[in-house]
């Protein structure tokens, strides 16, 4: 099984710039996409590839975050949110159930320049998300996608020292990721490639991609009991698009 997940900084935008020529390339069992900043009516008429079922949270507040999961094999169920209504406005999470695993995919609040939301990403939806994902793993194991909004470790980024308390790198976020590995979820592209200068995502600002000066932000976690499954793990950084790139993980 091939998943792929993506934050694609606008769905509308990355349909004009090879989503779909990407697509029927890679051939993915599941593609999860983060911040389509889109609803569906306003993609209708796309044709997505055959035999793929759409399940979409699109945010509250217009052209803002969302999600969108395609599915190739029906799942078992599929839910939105994690069933707290101040947390499930911005359409940050869509639950995918199959037979042996939940697959997740979430788009993680940003704390924003100057850290507006910092107290209510760590203290809030943090928390109240790992609790979300203990519940699932009491059925069964899960995969966590998507754009998580933090470089865990100083392997994760280009300038460690000079982001040290800049959104995405700061004590408070890396503390919230370090509780999912703590509570057993594991880091698939870890499991494969160690050191620095793999990253996910790019500013657009003084060539930073073409240099190479970015983060890694976006993963697929595993619980452990998954770990002998995954076959490979992967960034795929030479894809355009979007300021993020697609990650990928393969299970036997």
């Amino acid at each position: 099984m091939k998943l792929i997940s993506w934050n694609v900084n606008g769905l509308r935008s990355v349909l004009g710039k090879g989503l779909l020529e990407f697509w029927s390339a890679e051939k993915p069992d599941v593609l999860c996409l983060q911040e389509i900043k889109a609803k569906p009516e306003q993609v209708a008429a796309v044709t997505w590839p055959r035999g793929f079922a759409p399940h979409w949270n699109s945010a509250e507040k217009p052209g803002y975050a969302g999600t969108a999961t395609f599915a190739q094999s029906k799942p078992q169920g599929s839910t939105n949110g994690i069933g707290i209504e101040e947390h499930d406005r911005e359409g940050r999470v869509i639950t995918l159930e199959y037979d042996d695993f939940f697959l997740v995919n979430v788009y993680t609040p940003n704390s924003q320049r100057e850290l507006t939301r910092l107290a209510y990403r760590t203290r809030e939806w943090e928390p109240a998300f790992r609790a979300y994902l203990k519940k699932l793993e009491k059925k069964k194991p899960v995969i966590v996608c998507g754009d998580l909004n933090v470089a865990h470790t100083e392997a994760d980024l280009a300038n460690p020292k000079t982001n040290r308390k800049n959104a995405g790198f700061t004590d408070e976020e890396r503390a919230a990721f370090q509780a999912l590995v703590d509570a057993g979820l594991v880091d698939t592209f870890r499991l494969f490639t160690q050191g620095n200068g793999h990253y996910t995502w790019w500013s657009y600002m003084n060539g930073a991609r073409p240099r190479n000066i970015g983060w890694r932000i976006d993963y697929f976690l595993v619980s452990a009991e998954l770990v002998p499954r995954v076959k490979a793990a992967q960034i795929l950084p030479h894809v355009p698009g979007s300021d993020h790139c697609p990650v990928v993980l393969e299970l036997r």
